[in-house]
């Protein structure tokens, strides 16, 4: 494994018929300044580019991204998400999984209120902004 920086990390995994490629991921909040979020996408793209071209590729990511259920953004996301309507760092997940012909996974199941939400606000607001995505070519809906 490598570590990237205090953000973002990169494993590898052999296997038998295939490897992984894994990219875990912190991404900046909704906060954040724009400049830090477009470096941020910047260093995932260029870590995305190192994982060998016939691994199966997995981000795996704290995006604080909502991704919504707007039919235009079909099929990188799924039927099940937890949003209506996608925010900003969402779109920027949609924009980075489009360029690179990745799904996110976690929106294409279907979960009880219990599953979907991923993080609770103090003001008990759930919302699902973590998310999985994969390569497109290793989907199978």
């Amino acid at each position: 494994w490598w570590p990237v920086n205090d953000r973002m990390c990169r494993l590898r995994i052999k296997g038998r018929f295939f490897n992984l490629s894994i990219i875990n991921v912190h991404s900046p909040h909704m906060g954040s300044d724009a400049d830090d979020k477009d470096a941020f996408y910047e260093l995932l793209d260029r870590e995305y580019r190192k994982c060998p071209k016939h691994n199966v590729k997995i981000v795996i990511s704290d995006k604080n991204a909502q991704a919504g259920q707007e039919e235009e953004f079909r099929p990188v996301i799924g039927r099940f998400s937890a949003h209506q309507q996608t925010n900003e760092n969402g779109l920027r997940l949609i924009d980075f999984a489009t360029s690179r012909n990745m799904i996110i996974r976690s929106t294409y199941f279907q979960h009880t209120s219990l599953y979907k939400y991923t993080w609770r606000s103090p003001n008990d607001t759930e919302t699902q902004i973590d998310h999985v995505l994969i390569d497109g070519r290793h989907f199978s809906d």
